[in-house]
């Protein structure tokens, strides 16, 4: 809830603030990490490039021998890179799962973290306008005393008044009333 006249202007707090510790993996660094865990495949990458290159090469030579033995070693290449992948996620499934149950359990963690950080934000900037709503009530509350109070003040001024301006008139009637006495008690 905002209160009119909060002095406070920053956004409300976001559970996705202060991601200085959150980690994303970049591509380069994510194809060197599955270069360590699986070397075997960007090898028969490479010998299978090289078997299309050595066979564009004998192609161009006019040497069909040597270019039939490229295309049979592209294909033995391609083998070895198909073999290598189903041999290396066999092998890998195991830490795969063991991995995204740690990154799960630590992403996991870090959301608690950050959701309790902004759990007590949200309570400190609620405290704080509770209590500028308690002063700016304290005030409303102190203005309206002084009002009345002036208000008391004024009617006060204005009965004394009133009571001075009744007295004369009632001393004036007092006086016209005795002079008309006076004429009427002389005329008889």
């Amino acid at each position: 809830m905002s209160v009119p006249g909060n002095v406070n202007s920053a956004p409300p707090p976001s559970s996705f603030d202060d991601q200085d510790e959150f980690y994303q993996e970049s591509r380069f660094a994510k194809l060197k990490r599955r270069l360590v865990e699986e070397p075997l495949i960007p090898l028969g990458v490479v010998l299978t490039c090289w078997a299309l290159v050595e066979a564009a090469k004998s192609i161009r030579a006019g040497d069909a021998q040597r270019t039939n033995r490229m295309f049979r070693r592209r294909i033995y290449a391609q083998g070895f890179t198909i073999l290598a992948m189903v041999a290396g996620s066999a092998y890998w499934e195991n830490d795969r799962k063991k991995r995204k149950e740690y990154d799960g359990l630590v992403d996991e963690k870090k959301k608690k973290e950050k959701q309790d950080a902004w759990i007590r934000e949200l309570e400190i900037r609620d405290e704080e306008e509770r209590e500028m709503r308690k002063a700016r009530d304290q005030k409303i509350k102190d203005r309206v005393a002084e009002r009345q109070k002036l208000q008391a003040e004024a009617a006060a001024d204005i009965s004394k008044t009133v009571r001075s301006v009744l007295e004369q008139s009632e001393r004036s009637s007092g006086i016209i009333l005795a002079a008309a006495r006076d004429l009427w008690e002389r005329r008889r």
